[in-house]
């Protein structure tokens, strides 16, 4: 019996959203801005999208959704989502198993003339000498015109007091959700996925790539940003979307 047909990848997508939700209530909102970012930039009905750090699916399911004759490529390295990226795309996705913060990542790409990049809550876990190359090395995969649209964690510096302060309300808030549903929570998800007889497994392999990975994130302002943007050779580079402490910025190549 093959892996695929042992998961229960919709059941899993599913948890997946749950747990991301309880992070940002707002999560679906963020992905229909990006997709109507990319509907007006690209103004065609199959768009090539380069959906990154892409885990499960989340954003290639719904562009595929939105726009049912484009095609994906989603790129991640953590063999638990990706099993169930796998378990839960179609042939319209070329996935690609390879490492953002050390491989020569846009060497294993389809190709090199995308109409799109998305990523969200991803890159935060990249350090910023790294991150600004990876700017670079995204330009450098975008046909020209074409848009990148990152959402992520992004405090606005004018208010640093008060983001403080929505920072623990919505900590407070995610902690009182964990009560009724552990498995809401990033830890008790994994938990629950280490009892699945397909996944489990994979887990002592993703400990050994992120071993001490997670430990920092990095979380600048959207000026930062913006600036790393403009660097990488980006024509334009701004803000399109803001929730409370979390962002989503697009610049075009």
């Amino acid at each position: 019996m093959t892996e695929t047909a042992t998961l229960d990848a919709a059941a899993w997508q599913a948890s997946w959203d749950r747990q991301q939700q309880s992070y940002m209530p707002d999560r679906e909102q963020r992905f229909a801005t990006m997709l109507d970012i990319v509907d007006a930039t690209i103004g065609a009905p199959a768009p090539a999208i380069l959906d990154l750090a892409g885990g499960t699916g989340s954003i290639s399911l719904r562009a595929l959704r939105r726009f049912p004759q484009a095609i994906t490529t989603l790129v991640d390295v953590d063999p638990v989502l990706l099993t169930i990226a796998r378990a839960s795309l179609d042939a319209r996705t070329t996935i690609v198993s390879t490492d953002l913060r050390t491989d020569p990542w846009t060497t294993t790409l389809p190709r090199r003339d995308y109409d799109a990049v998305l990523t969200a809550t991803a890159l935060h876990w990249i350090d910023g000498d790294r991150l600004a190359t990876l700017y670079r090395e995204i330009h450098s995969v975008l046909r020209p015109g074409g848009v990148f649209i990152n959402a992520d964690h992004m405090v606005d510096p004018g208010i640093t007091t008060l983001s403080q302060r929505i920072a623990d309300w919505e900590r407070h808030r995610r902690e009182a959700s964990y009560v009724s549903d552990p498995t809401l929570s990033w830890e008790g998800w994994w938990e629950h996925l280490a009892e699945d007889s397909v996944l489990g497994p994979l887990i002592e392999q993703r400990r050994q790539l992120f071993d001490g990975w997670h430990a920092v994130e990095f979380t600048p302002s959207h000026d930062w940003h913006l600036d790393a943007l403009r660097a990488a050779g980006f024509s334009e580079a701004g803000l399109v979307w803001r929730g409370l402490n979390d962002a989503a910025f697009a610049a075009v190549r």
